[in-house]
């Protein structure tokens, strides 16, 4: 059966996309093809707001087949953070299966070239957005993102991301020419002359292991880094957060077929309750590039046995902010009340410590004690989620109770600035929604340093009192030595400070942000432009996106002939 989408067509509907996402990556100033706006959607094909909830609920209780080869059975029970069953059924494979026939259409695909594999990439990301009102409802009913954070980071945001992957992917590709001519002189002899051809070839299959909190803004990045390089791809989604990645994959096998390709370049692999699949797949000789985000402790087993693989880890850090100074005291205190409570805290770049001198600090306002800073940035919390309906839109809901547990735990560890408090949601009573809770330590007490010094996942924030800010910033060097970070925040208007946290930042290769008082955010990162993460501190071996995320999911093969 002829194709129904050719090369010819992919190129002439996708390429000038391409090559503004080339631009952009190069110049790193905003651009985005994936409006943020939910209005922006319901012409040219995609989906309106009440025809994506329409085909969410209509997933509801069914079975999602992908028609996949090694379905041995079916798995499900995801029940949403805001109390939904979701009740949708996934397929339970059998890797001796899936995972020979996911390697028969790797020839082809590999031969298709970079440009016919970025644009079959380009048009999985154009399907996808057309659904993003279906895929924010996917988003929030299994990670706990309030609609409109669901609807952005889950959609446009993770798209943009998925599309910076592809551009990147492509750059390192094409980097090398796909043929030569070589010719040496031999003086008075005939000179030598070769023909050379050029090969990006994959490395094999890359595994996804999915979280979550985040299962397509984490997700594709790596999905799509290795399929455009020319890997298939296993996607193994987080047991309670499977149905974004699922109708992902539904939707790239389409496209794959249609496009002429081998659809088993991209599966599902959803596991069974308790069944921990992704150590078993992790290291059998099939998967060569494996993308990770969750927990240290199996980020790291993963980098230490999957040694087949090209790694690639986000794990877990503790994000600390330097409150030295500033020249607008109340921008700040908005700034950071936002950043704590967006999401219930649940990014792995909100802030954690928020290191401040004992003495006080120097603001527009006034000098400010550190009993007094604390207690503003507890006002300016309650400020922010007074209102119920408004807190209810930025906290979403707790995703799983080991976040709950360790809010309530954090109470206990010091001096409570400011009380977590319990909201109902009217439209999904059985949600867990909690307010931040922000404790006062004493950063010259070893008993402190223990809490501190450890990730706590969730709406917990600790204000810890430091002597001074040079003890500030060797605090700030050792915690990202030591335990990473993937932001770092400092508010000053002290030149040498500034100059000082930097300079920590560039040795610990940590991401700063300074002096935010605006609408940009120190847990907000912006694809094409901003890294996020660095690579180079243990929070994380990657960074979305650069050149290393992709160049090493291929090699390039020579192939001489004599001219």
């Amino acid at each position: 059966m002829a194709a129904a989408l050719t090369a010819h067509e992919l190129i002439t509907r996708h390429r000038p996309t391409l090559d503004q996402a080339l631009e952009a990556i190069r110049t790193r100033a905003y651009w985005s093809p994936h409006p943020e706006h939910p209005k922006a959607y319901g012409e040219h094909g995609s989906l309106d707001a009440a025809a994506g909830k329409a085909a969410f609920d209509a997933l509801l209780g069914t079975r999602l087949d992908l028609g996949q080869p090694g379905t041995d059975g079916w798995v499900g029970g995801e029940v949403s953070p805001y109390g939904i069953e979701l009740g949708v059924e996934y397929p339970h494979a059998d890797p001796d299966v899936l995972l020979p026939a996911m390697k028969a259409g790797r020839p082809a695909w590999r031969d298709a070239g970079a440009e016919v594999r970025a644009m079959v990439c380009l048009e999985i990301l154009k399907r996808i957005s057309d659904r993003t009102h279906e895929f924010a409802h996917a988003v929030m009913h299994t990670s706990g993102q309030a609609f409109m954070m669901a609807f952005q980071a889950g959609g446009p945001h993770a798209q943009d991301r998925g599309l910076e992957a592809v551009a990147y992917a492509y750059a390192e590709q094409v980097r090398t020419p796909e043929t030569a001519e070589w010719t040496k002189p031999q003086g008075k002899r005939d000179p030598l002359a070769l023909t050379k051809r050029f090969t990006p070839v994959p490395r094999g299959i890359g595994l996804v292991i999915g979280c979550n909190t985040f299962p397509t803004w984490n997700g594709y990045p790596g999905l799509f880094a290795s399929l455009a390089t020319g890997n298939a791809v296993l996607v193994k989604p987080h047991p309670r957060a499977v149905l974004p990645l699922a109708l992902t994959v539904k939707t790239a096998r389409e496209v794959l077929a249609e496009a002429g390709f081998d659809p088993n370049l991209v599966a599902l692999t959803a596991e069974r309750p308790g069944e921990g699949i992704a150590k078993a797949l992790a290291t059998r000789p099939e998967i060569r590039i494996i993308d990770y985000t969750g927990s240290t402790a199996f980020g790291d087993w993963l980098e230490t046995h999957a040694r087949q693989a090209q790694v690639f880890t986000e794990k877990a850090g503790v994000n600390t902010v330097i409150v030295e100074s500033t020249d607008h005291y109340q921008g700040m205190l908005a700034n950071l009340a936002f950043s704590l409570s967006l999401y219930s805290g649940q990014m792995c770049t909100t802030p954690q410590n928020l290191l401040i001198p004992r003495d006080g600090i120097r603001t527009d306002a006034g000098p400010k004690t550190f009993d007094e800073v604390t207690a503003d940035l507890a006002q300016a919390v309650d400020a922010l989620l007074g209102d119920d309906a408004r807190a209810n839109a930025l906290l979403g809901a707790i995703v799983n109770p080991d976040v709950k547990a360790r809010l309530e735990a954090a109470a206990s560890l010091g001096e409570v600035a400011l009380a977590s408090r319990e909201i109902t949601n009217p439209d999904f009573p059985q949600a867990v929604v909690r307010t931040p809770v922000i404790v006062k330590l004493d950063g010259s007490k070893p008993d402190a340093e223990a809490a501190y010094m450890s990730e706590c996942f969730g709406p917990v924030s600790f204000a810890v009192a430091v002597d001074s800010v040079d003890a500030a910033v060797e605090l700030l060097r050792r915690t990202v030595r030591e335990k990473g970070a993937m932001t770092v925040g400092a508010y000053t208007t002290d030149a040498e400070v500034e100059r000082k946290v930097e300079e920590v930042c560039l040795e610990e290769a940590a991401q700063l942000s300074l002096n935010l008082t605006g609408g940009v955010y120190v847990n907000q990162t912006a694809a094409f432009s901003d890294f996020h993460g660095s690579g180079g501190n243990p929070a994380a071996n990657a960074t979305l996106t650069d050149g290393a995320f992709v160049a090493g999911r291929f090699r390039v093969v020579e192939v001489r002939r004599e001219a």
